[in-house]
């Protein structure tokens, strides 16, 4: 059994000797450990999470806009601020009551404040600054890519430093984690993020339109398709046949861009000394982290550099309360941006994760080895 599971195990064992000991949880009940309620609301899914210092999920509620979207043919900010709202009182309310937490023992409150959604990121921050100021409780800012690239350590003992690779809708950098709160930003996306064009190459083809794709996402559409089309004939410049083809060749496209951007990162950190020589990582993050074909091509790269890949379960790499609870333990344990509830917040849209080293990545000219990226689906 992985430690993860035997922590989400253990979690739900002692909810139900709670329930079945006698009704609801007492909200008296003494816990062993600090406890963090974690909140997100940076686009479209509202979260909230009560973790305890170990990592255990001691309760968790998730609101998804996927179908409201989906039919939309994708977010829009005035919708996704509308259903953060409506929902965000009752998703929090059932994280505290599954976990039998009070809001009066919580340590403190977690929640995602940049980078993201204007129009979402101010629906959490208006509700968590009631809320902590209602229970006098401390707060603790988080930075949605960083709660991405920590998740993993709530799952493996994974030290500092680390390189991580953090792809999603509106994300894609390269970053090596030396702390808590201290990244070096290696490399970010210039234009578009791999989890936009897929949804928008699968916009452009209709895919809702299509049987096996009406309840899925750009990104999942894509890869479900991918499986049966033959990226080659495209190309070589022949006439599509299919959407299966065109699906085939833009997810290998983004794999073999992501691929090389990573091992130019590996070797840029090797010349420099910025990974451990023992057991050096790559974590793999955000939620087009979930694609195989991507997860498959980037295992060839560890493979070929010497790194080991570690990547967080599906559930995971997605927008989530669980991961912005983690961040806000592991910042409880350091005393590292933890506010007073009185003291004022702003969120930011558009907010970089750490010291920005892309320009020392460009000069230094890394000529990459060939390397085949032979992925069977």
């Amino acid at each position: 059994m992985s430690m993860f599971s035997s922590r989400v195990r253990g979690a739900q064992r002692l909810l139900q000797c709670r329930h079945t000991a006698g009704g609801p949880p007492s909200s008296g009940r003494a816990f062993s450990s600090r406890l963090v309620l974690g909140i997100e609301t940076s686009c479209d899914d509202t979260g909230a999470a009560v973790l305890d210092e170990t990592g255990s999920i001691l309760g968790e509620s998730l609101h998804s806009q996927k179908e409201v979207h989906l039919s939309a043919g994708g977010i829009i900010p005035t919708v996704a601020q509308h259903l953060h709202r409506e929902n965000i009182q009752r998703v929090v309310q059932e994280a505290l009551e599954r976990s039998g937490v009070h809001p009066s023992q919580l340590a403190a409150v977690a929640t995602t404040v940049k980078p993201g959604l204007a129009l979402s990121l101010g629906i959490g921050l208006e509700f968590s600054q009631r809320f902590v100021r209602q229970h006098n409780k401390p707060f603790i800012p988080i930075h949605h890519m960083e709660a991405h690239a920590l998740t993993v350590r709530m799952l493996h003992p994974v030290a500092f430093p680390f390189l991580v690779l953090l792809i999603s809708g509106g994300h894609s950098l390269l970053a090596v984690a030396r702390g808590v709160d201290d990244f070096l930003l290696l490399g970010h996306t210039l234009d578009e993020a791999p989890g936009d064009i897929l949804d928008k190459v699968a916009r452009r083809l209709s895919l809702i339109k299509h049987p096996q794709c009406s309840t899925l996402s750009g990104g999942q559409a894509i890869e479900l398709l991918a499986k049966n089309g033959d990226r080659r004939r495209v190309e070589q410049g022949s006439l599509l046949s299919c959407v299966n083809d065109l699906a085939a060749a833009t997810q290998h496209t983004i794999a073999s861009h992501l691929a090389k951007r990573t091992h130019r990162a590996i070797l840029f950190c090797k010349d420099n000394g910025l990974l451990p020589s023992s057991t050096p990582t790559l974590v793999l993050s955000g939620g087009v982290a979930s694609n195989q074909y991507i997860r498959k091509a980037l295992t060839i790269i560890t493979e070929t550099t010497g790194l080991r890949l570690l990547c967080p379960p599906a559930k995971f790499c997605t927008d989530n309360g669980v991961m912005i609870a983690w961040n806000g333990v592991e910042r409880l344990r350091e005393s590292k941006g933890i506010l007073p509830p009185h003291v004022d917040v702003r969120y930011e849209p558009r907010a970089p994760l750490g010291v920005d080293m892309s320009a020392e990545v460009r000069a230094a000219g890394i000529k990459l080895p060939s390397v085949k990226l032979k992925i069977l689906n």
